[in-house]
């Protein structure tokens, strides 16, 4: 088995698409108004509007209704994401810290109310576990 992806269910495909193409760097792919993925080479962020969820569970999923899930994302310089997202993210839910298990991380919230976190490991130990 592999874990491929994780899909965000929301009104408003188009506009999270856009938020995590600038907050990534990376391209979203959209088929058609209701479906989006952004690819990297470990997983793949899909998008799926309200509509697609009557197609396989109706009632099943509920947008911007996420109290449990953090959708983070490795990257080189965390910091630098944090200045390059300044005045483009509307809350950060904290400002880039080193937690005790050696990643720097910063902590915001996407459009939809959906944590992401952004890091960047820093211990020897972390980036090992890291190391691509």
């Amino acid at each position: 088995m592999d874990f491929v992806s994780i899909r965000i269910i929301t009104g408003d495909v188009a506009r999270l698409a856009g938020f995590y193409e600038r907050a990534t760097g990376v391209p979203a792919t959209r088929y058609g108004e209701d479906f989006a993925e952004l690819s990297t080479t470990s997983g793949t962020l899909a998008i799926g509007s309200t509509r697609t969820v009557s197609l396989t569970a109706p009632g099943a999923a509920r947008p911007a209704d996420n109290h449990s899930v953090i959708i983070e994302f490795l990257v080189d310089d965390v910091d630098g994401v944090h200045r390059n997202l300044s005045g483009f993210v509307e809350e950060f839910v904290n400002e880039p810290t080193t937690m005790p298990w050696g990643n720097r991380s910063l902590l915001l919230r996407d459009p939809d109310g959906n944590l992401v976190n952004f890091f960047t490991p820093v211990t020897p130990a972390a980036r090992e576990k890291f190391a691509r």
